[in-house]
Order: structure tokens, then sequence, then C-alpha cells
């Protein structure tokens, strides 16, 4: 774009080819939006602090364009020369501990915990899961601490009997999974 000598602006070139020449610092950038930005403000800026001379060449816009070439081929330039520094690996184990075991106990202990009577599992909940005494649960419950002892006594029995069926937690119990719905427990 041939302009004669005195009639451009800075302020006018910008707002007529900045359009154009973001679109050649995206392509120089690789689609990169931020990179292709800095690119121009940097041809931008250095064609401004020479923009009389620029102007009076009578060609801005390849001034500019030469510009945004080399500048885009001295980030390259740059960053070839940075050494690549490899990641230090602290550990090579996983970055998470696998839980699974934990999960599926805790889920069949659910499963388990749904099968038993409402009295038992009520004690049993109010007393390991809750951490309350013999005497907390008793009063919650309204009876005697005797009952509270048999309950859980009667509740940990049967989670044990479900449990050793198949070996110490195994992967697939025998507890249907529609267990796992707790039914309205009845306190009395």
């Amino acid at each position: 774009m041939r302009v004669p000598k005195a009639e451009l602006t800075f302020e006018d070139f910008v707002r007529a080819r900045s359009g154009s020449l973001l679109r050649t610092a995206l392509l120089l950038a690789g689609q990169n939006e931020a990179e292709a930005a800095d690119l121009l403000q940097l041809a931008l800026e250095r064609a401004y602090r020479h923009w009389g001379r620029v102007s009076r060449a009578g060609e801005p816009e390849r001034y500019v364009r030469a510009i945004l070439a080399n500048a885009s081929a001295d980030r390259w330039r740059r960053a070839a020369r940075r050494a690549e520094r490899p990641l230090l690996a602290v550990d090579t184990g996983p970055a998470v501990a696998d839980r699974t075991a934990e999960v599926e106990n805790r889920d069949y202990l659910m499963r388990a915990l749904a099968t038993l009577p409402p009295r038992q599992r009520a004690v049993l909940v109010l007393r390991y899961f809750d951490d309350l005494s013999e005497i907390e649960t008793a009063r919650i419950l309204g009876c005697t601490v005797g009952t509270v002892k048999a309950h859980a006594a009667r509740g940990l029995a049967r989670l044990r009997e479900a449990a050793s069926e198949d070996g110490p937690w195994p992967v697939s119990r025998r507890i249907p999974p529609q267990a796992a719905a707790t039914p309205e427990v009845e306190l009395q």
C-alpha cells in the first residue's frame, strides 16, 4: 500500500491496517491469540518509534510486516536457545493412592448394615458410627443398657457372619444391591 508521504498518521495507519496485521501475527504465532497480540504490539511500538522515517518511505505496512516476521523469528530463536529441563519425578508411584478396596469395603458394610433389623442397625449406628456410649444409646432408643448390649452383639455377629461367607471382605458379595436402600428405622 503506497501512500503519499505526509498524509498518513500513525493512528490512521493503525485504525486502517491493524485487522490485517493481526491476522498475519496470528499465522506467525501458530494461532495463539495472546502471542499474536504481543507480536503486533511489539511491531507497532517499533514502527511508532521510527514513524517519521517509515511513513516517508511510503510503505509502512510492508515495514510493519517485516517487523512482525523478524520478531516472530526472534521469539522462536530465544525459545530454542533455552535449554529444556527435565521434570524431576519425586515419586514414581501414582499421584493418588488407590482407594478402591476401601470404597468397596465401605459399600459392602453399608449394604450389610441395611440388611439388619431396624433395632440392631440403630444400635450399631449409634454405638459405632456416632461413637456414643451404651448408656447414651439406651437413652436415645428408650431401652435398657442390657438391650443395647444384646442388639449390638447380635448385629455384630450377623455382620461377621456375612463377611465370613466368602472370606474377609471379598470383591463380590451375596448382599443384593437393592438392600443398600435403607428402610425407615423403627426406634421402638
